[in-house]
């Protein structure tokens, strides 16, 4: 009794379509600046993708929250399909580059994420320079 006084309420568990916002988010602010291109490149991708630019605001909200990256990244793996990860690298990657410097944070965090997806180092090589010649 004394004990679920104390307990928080369950939050409801996020869809992808948050889990996804909230991992470009955290990627965006793995070196420690959230810029505004990456703040753009987030909510061009939120829109292309789901059709709503206002996600953005709610997984800003929800990342610092979100626990691990291994959780979010299930969330994700249950909801999207595996051939369609691909395109899930390439905008992670769209991020990490959108303000045209990369550290060893962010590519640490690309190298897990890209793992945790059931992607391979490669695969992550390969959205990395298809991103990149996209960009000219």
């Amino acid at each position: 009794m004394i004990g679920r006084l104390f307990r928080k309420p369950d939050a409801p568990k996020p869809d992808g379509r948050l889990a996804v916002g909230a991992l470009l988010v955290r990627v965006a602010r793995t070196d420690g600046e959230y810029a505004a291109a990456e703040v753009a490149v987030i909510r061009e991708i939120l829109t292309r993708r789901y059709g709503d630019a206002g996600l953005l605001a709610q997984a800003e909200a929800f990342e610092p929250s979100a626990g691990d990256t291994v959780h979010l990244t299930k969330i994700i793996k249950d909801e999207i399909p595996h051939e369609d990860r691909m395109g899930y690298l390439q905008d992670l990657w769209r991020v990490v580059l959108a303000d045209e410097t990369r550290d060893f944070e962010e590519d640490g965090l690309m190298r897990l994420a890209s793992n945790l997806l059931g992607m391979a180092d490669r695969d992550s090589a390969l959205a990395r320079q298809a991103v990149q010649a996209e960009a000219g």
